[in-house]
Parts: C-alpha cells; sequence; structure tokens
C-alpha cells in the first residue's frame, strides 16, 4: 500500500518558491535583462510550477505523466 500525498496549501513553500520564480521572470523582462537570462528564469518558474501541479495531482489520485523530482532538480538552478 502506497501512502496517500498531503495536498499542499497556497502558503507551502513549493507555491511560494513557484510565484517569487515568477516574479523574477517579470521583475527581468520589465528590466531589459539579456535575453539568456530572462529565458533561463521563465524555465525556472515554468518547471517550478510544473512540478507543484503534478505533485497536487497525484496528491489527489490522478495520475501525472510528469515527474514531482523536477522541483528538486530546479532547485539547484
Amino acid at each position: 500500500m502506497t501512502q496517500k500525498l498531503p495536498v499542499l496549501d497556497a502558503d507551502h513553500q513549493m507555491y511560494t518558491d513557484a510565484v517569487d520564480a515568477m516574479k523574477r521572470y517579470h521583475e527581468a523582462q520589465a528590466s531589459a535583462r539579456p535575453e539568456q537570462e530572462i529565458e533561463r528564469l521563465r524555465q525556472i518558474a515554468e518547471a517550478q510550477f510544473r512540478a507543484v501541479n503534478e505533485y497536487q495531482l497525484r496528491a489527489m489520485g490522478r495520475h501525472s505523466p510528469g515527474t514531482i523530482n523536477e522541483y528538486s532538480k530546479i532547485a539547484s538552478l
């Protein structure tokens, strides 16, 4: 029997990290940062939101084709 994952609240660090990453991306766009930096920040934000979404899907018992390990991969970026 597998242990059920808890559904994350909106104030969970995974959520707040994803929101912060999106803010950094938008701030970089607004301040005309180099395109390479903007793209890197976009990819980080997208990966963090994808990780939250996939985790929540699994916690609710729905199958997600991705992996919840995305968050740990992008945390080192």
